[in-house]
């Protein structure tokens, strides 16, 4: 019987997963078995994928893959894998957005900011104590890297204008606007939709105070321009941005992100 461990193949007479993880690895290991951490032993059939790892061990680049493949399934984490997204703005929305990326496994991500790590963005924005007075570009691959070493992270710390949206973000599958102020936004998506003419951008409008969750959405209002948040609630005097909803919408953008590398263009 063929099956796939630890992204290997290999012949095997074993029968069922745990006696395969007991002959190459311990009791203690965790067996993920076709996507699903499994608690009760499964008997093994031709084809079967399974990762087996050592709780608290970092592993190597093909483990990690297969790791990967196992809880996304095989075709879905080819595609993503293969997926080029630039993030443009590191903040609330950005920085999260990033770090499930990386949790996903995509192939390749592009992080442009010009702003360094503040106090202030500690409330909502994906970085530690640690990171104060660092460029956000720096401190995001940093821990972008320690959740996943082998993803490709580009960083350009520079701020976007109308003459280097071309020059910044040619050559990506997706682009992901996430800057806090209306006119950075409409100039990168403007121009990118004007001069690439393949480019997806999945942009944010609305997503502060702590209004409703449930009225935070995912919009097409045209074709290759997505628009995720409730469309209405802006960061004003007396309505500041706070974690919960900018998570939800940077979950929603995240998301949208997914689908359209997985080649799902509705919302």
């Amino acid at each position: 019987m063929k099956i796939t461990v630890n992204g290997k193949r290999i012949n095997t007479d074993v029968v069922t997963a745990f006696q395969l993880r007991n002959q190459i690895g311990n009791e203690d290991d965790i067996v993920i078995f076709n996507g699903y951490q499994i608690e009760e032993d499964k008997k093994l059939v031709e084809n079967d994928t399974l990762s087996i790892i050592t709780k608290g061990a970092m592993v190597n680049s093909d483990e990690l893959e297969s790791m990967l493949m196992a809880r996304h399934t095989p075709n879905v984490h080819k595609k993503i894998k293969k997926g080029k997204v630039a993030i443009a703005g590191l903040g609330g929305l950005g920085s999260n957005i990033a770090i499930m990326l990386a949790r996903t496994g995509i192939g390749e991500v592009l992080l442009v900011d010009f702003d360094i790590v503040e106090p202030s963005n500690l409330n909502r924005q994906c970085y530690n104590i640690s990171h104060l007075g660092m460029p956000k570009t720096e401190a995001l691959k940093q821990q972008i890297k320690e959740i996943n070493p082998y993803i490709e992270v580009q960083i350009k710390t520079v701020k976007v204008t109308i003459d280097n949206v071309y020059e910044l973000f040619n050559g990506y599958d997706i682009i992901c606007e996430a800057f806090d102020k209306p006119e950075a936004k409409s100039t990168l998506v403007n121009v990118a939709l004007e001069e690439m003419d393949d480019v997806k951008i999945v942009a944010a409008s609305g997503m502060a105070g702590y209004g409703s969750s449930n009225i935070i959405k995912t919009i097409n209002p045209m074709k290759r321009l997505y628009v995720c948040g409730d469309l209405q609630s802006e960061a004003k005097i007396g309505q500041g941005l706070m974690a919960p909803r900018v998570n939800i919408c940077a979950g929603h953008q995240a998301n949208m992100i997914l689908r359209l590398l997985l080649g799902i263009n509705d919302i």
